[in-house]
């Protein structure tokens, strides 16, 4: 962990640029493919039926899961059938030191982008208590990352998340509409096979 640049605002927002240093990325890769091999990364469909250009699985008491029969939600079990696993210590350990203040999380999404995969703008408004933070650790390349306000349509602000930067979404920007418009595929040398990961920990209930 470096953790002294100093925090940036970002749409009101906190990012912590080079937060993890390139040792304690690989640490956190390393207890990924774990979680990884227990739960398959998989396509969740949108509202209308649509596969998300982003696969994922989660870590904790909840993962994300979305489909056309029920819409976006938070589900106890991975589609497979399996419980998630706990969520890496490494991961909670940034947590700890961005939000302490916050009750542990009890859901980790793990968003993977391949090249040509985005997120569109949305907001994370899914979880019972909107004054617990949402953070946010990214991993591998570079993502265009946009964030509004708390309304459609109003103007937005860009930054590149770079790998280990952690960005903290609390108070007023706690339910900022926000997504990724795009990654720089082959701009990190930290996964193997390219590609960005981006982890999401949320207080749910």
């Amino acid at each position: 962990m470096n953790g002294k640049s100093a925090p940036l605002d970002v749409g009101g927002a906190t990012l912590w640029s080079g937060f993890l240093d390139r040792d304690a990325q690989e640490t956190m890769v390393a207890a990924l493919r774990e979680v990884v091999a227990s739960a398959p990364l998989f396509s969740p469909e949108t509202r209308l039926g649509k596969p998300m250009s982003v696969r994922m699985t989660s870590a904790g008491r909840y993962g994300w899961y979305s489909d056309r029969s029920h819409g976006y939600r938070y589900e106890t079990r991975h589609p497979a059938g399996v419980d998630w696993p706990p969520i890496p210590r490494p991961v909670l350990d940034v947590w700890a030191t961005v939000a302490p203040e916050a009750r542990l999380p009890d859901a980790c999404l793990v968003n993977f982008y391949g090249e040509g995969a985005r997120m569109g703008l949305h907001q994370d408004r899914d979880e019972a208590d909107f004054t617990q933070p949402v953070v946010s650790i990214s991993l591998g390349d570079e993502g265009l990352f946009r964030i509004g306000g708390t309304e459609r349509g109003g103007p937005t602000q860009s930054v590149w998340l770079r790998s280990g930067d952690v960005l903290v979404l609390g108070g007023a920007a706690r339910l900022a509409h926000h997504g990724v418009d795009r990654i720089k595929f082959g701009s990190s040398t930290l996964l193997r096979e390219g590609g960005r990961i981006n982890l999401t920990l949320r207080v749910v209930d």
